[in-house]
Formats: structure tokens, sequence, C-alpha cells
């Protein structure tokens, strides 16, 4: 999936919220680079820490608090 979609879903799931979701994924990237376990469930030896935090909030996998989701 190229990073126009990955990007469009995340956004979906924070509401359209840039803002949130930079901080979310700068704050995940962080703790992926801190040893975090990835949630995903591909291999991601090769990816960017941004990259990871992106596929696992466009995947529903991360949850960010606060947010009320409409689905």
């Amino acid at each position: 999936m190229r990073l126009e979609e990955r990007m469009s879903r995340a956004l979906e799931r924070v509401n359209n919220d840039r803002y949130i979701l930079a901080l979310a994924v700068g704050q995940r990237a962080d703790e992926l680079s801190k040893g975090a376990k990835p949630l995903l469930e591909k291999n991601t030896q090769n990816m960017k820490y941004t990259d990871i935090a992106i596929d696992e909030i466009a995947e529903g996998l991360l949850i960010i608090e606060g947010l009320v989701n409409k689905r």
C-alpha cells in the first residue's frame, strides 16, 4: 500500500486531525525506538519507526486516547 493511502486511513482514525496524528506518530515512533514491540503482524525489520506507527494507527491497532472514533 502506498504512503498516501496509509496516511489517508490513519487520518480517518483520528477524525482528520493532522495535529493529533503527528503527535501520535511521533510518540509511538519514540516508543518503538526505545524497544517497544510493533503491533503489526507483518515483518517490520526494514521499516522506519514512523512508518510502523502510521500503519498501526491506519489498521486500528493503536488506539489514541481521548478520541471518539466514528465508524
